[in-house]
């Protein structure tokens, strides 16, 4: 995959900083086949850099906003990768909408905190709905712990996230933990990232 931006496409700069500590993650992680359904593809970046690092696996672009599936496009379309998919229209908040195979895994990355909790609440719920029984999920991102001190930035961030709409802001793992386990999806794994990011990995009961 080349870094070239394609026609249409839009490119994030936490991308670049964040793309290598992901896929490291997942390596010991991800099942050896099956299909990755990633949830809010943004720019489409990562998809597709993990489609080119992990050939096995059968990736599943979506996202809700028009702009946001136009440059997954570009991106899937420039890298010419076989393995991974056009992306699909999919809205998290609305769960009973999704139009998906069966996924192995779900991914999300980077949209619980600048979206409404009711895009969390879909997610969970849309993945308890389609993932098999231990199929695994993994979020991205940076939250509030109630045992661990946050970190300067990432209070400066959630100030500014609910300045720019008070329905975003950084979650308490706990209660995304406690909803997730709602819809039969188990913390499985807490991966401390670069950033002052976590990487959560869930398994389907």
């Amino acid at each position: 995959m080349t870094d070239f931006i394609p026609t249409g496409a839009a490119s994030s700069p936490s991308y670049f900083r964040n793309r290598d500590p992901i896929r490291d993650a997942f390596k010991p992680r991800l099942p050896q086949s099956g299909l990755v359904l990633e949830i809010a593809s943004g720019t489409g970046e990562h998809v597709v850099y993990n489609a080119a690092a992990f050939p096995n696996l059968l990736w599943q672009p979506s996202d809700a906003d028009a702009d946001a599936l136009t440059s997954i496009s570009a991106w899937v379309g420039q890298s010419g990768l076989p393995n991974v998919r056009p992306p699909l229209r999919l809205d998290a908040a609305q769960p009973d909408l999704w139009s998906i195979d069966q996924p192995d895994v779900v991914v999300n990355s980077n949209m619980i905190h600048i979206s409404p909790w009711s895009a969390t609440e879909g997610l969970m719920r849309g993945a308890g709905q389609v993932l098999p029984s231990g199929g695994m999920m993994f979020l991205y991102g940076p939250y509030i712990e109630s045992k661990v001190e946050t970190a300067p930035s990432n209070v400066a961030f959630d100030l500014s996230l609910k300045q720019r709409n008070p329905d975003w802001g950084l979650r308490h793992l706990e209660e995304v933990v406690a909803l997730a386990e709602q819809n039969r999806l188990e913390l499985a794994e807490r991966i401390s990232m670069p950033a002052n990011n976590l990487m959560l990995m869930f398994y389907k009961r």
